[in-house]
């Protein structure tokens, strides 16, 4: 028997309004459920996940602490060979300009040489000083030079002690750490569990589309996680890296230590790679357009200088106050764009079946 064409050839794939909140209720449930043994397990973790979180700013610290000490150097020596600048970068180490007075270091030279022959002159030792100070003829200790004789200040020889610099993160309020532990195995958690999630929630988008349509949702879901994936993961393993490193110059500009708080450096670490996750979803975003026939390739190649204003004002809003970032963001978008004019160009949009009934009628 011929259909009419004015039937509906997906009847039997419609669903009430009460089959749609049953079918929600169940997707979030399960979705609430994958959540929580996530951040069950994320919060047993919590303390690498911490320290995970702070390999970026511990890194970008040392190296500043590095170029500090190089810095200071070469204001005293003028040039320093690449092996020994190398070996300060290598070895994280970082010098502390002290003061001692002469009679002191004599006392304490004597002391751990009692063999040795009394000394003439003693001169400074050497270090990144830009002036050696001349010393005066030995005196006798016997003479009231001791460790415990009147100070005299005029007299000082500079010693700089080498140390391995410790990088201080602070934590100002005293219920910072707890929060601190909390929100990383949160994220841990949802970073664990978000698959899930993220299948539930389309699970859900899925049950009300046509079959025809539902293959779009199977195929592109993976490419979608892919592109989030692929963007958070640039934002973490080189944008972190290239955005501490420009901000900490102007700390050494200025000559001010930098000292960044925990909880202001979680949520730079957060924002920075979901943007760049989300921001990364161009090009199916681009293709679901083109499919559902908002926009045209053609409309897409004619007004792609409007798109790449668009794209660099979006990276502006998405990541923080300052260039670096926003260019690393813009530049893989604009090739992401281009991606998704490619996409529907070699990928056409077929004819709807639905519409072609229509069409017959």
């Amino acid at each position: 028997m011929a259909h009419n064409p004015t039937d509906d050839l997906f009847e039997s794939s419609k669903m009430t309004f009460g089959e749609h909140l049953e079918e929600l209720r169940g997707a979030l449930f399960r979705a609430v459920i994958g959540l929580a043994l996530g951040t069950c397990v994320g919060l047993y973790y919590a303390d690498s996940v911490v320290q995970w979180i702070e390999y970026p700013l511990r890194n970008a610290l040392d190296e500043f602490y590095s170029q500090r000490s190089i810095g200071e150097l070469e204001r005293d020596h003028k040039a320093l060979d690449a092996d020994l600048k190398k070996r300060i970068s290598n070895e994280k180490l970082t010098f502390e300009r002290r003061f001692i007075e002469r009679r002191q270091l004599r006392s304490l030279l004597a002391d751990s040489h009692p063999s040795d022959p009394p000394r003439e002159s003693l001169s400074s030792p050497p270090g990144p000083q830009s002036e050696q100070s001349p010393a005066p003829p030995a005196q006798s200790i016997a003479e009231g030079e001791g460790e415990g004789g009147v100070p005299n200040l005029d007299d000082l020889v500079p010693i700089d002690l080498w140390v391995v610099q410790e990088n201080r993160i602070s934590a100002l309020a005293v219920t910072e750490a707890f929060m601190i532990w909390m929100k990383a195995g949160f994220v841990a958690g949802f970073l664990l569990a978000s698959p899930w999630v993220f299948y539930q929630i389309w699970g859900f988008v899925a049950a009300g589309l046509y079959p025809h349509e539902k293959n779009y949702v199977y195929t592109f879901f993976p490419i979608s996680m892919g592109l989030f994936l692929a963007g958070a993961a640039l934002a973490y393993f080189f944008v972190f890296s290239v955005v501490l490193q420009f901000l900490f110059s102007f700390n050494l500009m200025v000559r001010i230590d930098p000292e960044p708080r925990i909880s202001e450096w979680l949520g730079f670490v957060l924002l920075l790679p979901i943007g760049f996750g989300i921001s990364f979803q161009l090009p199916l975003l681009m293709f679901v357009l083109e499919r559902i026939g908002v926009v045209t390739v053609s409309l897409y190649l004619e007004k792609w200088r409007i798109a790449v204003l668009a794209i660099f004002v979006v990276s502006m809003i998405l990541t923080p106050a300052e260039p670096t970032s926003m260019l690393m963001m813009a530049i893989p978008l604009t090739f992401l764009y281009f991606i998704g004019v490619g996409m529907c160009r070699w990928m056409p949009r077929r004819k709807n079946p639905y519409g072609e009934v229509a069409d017959a009628k």
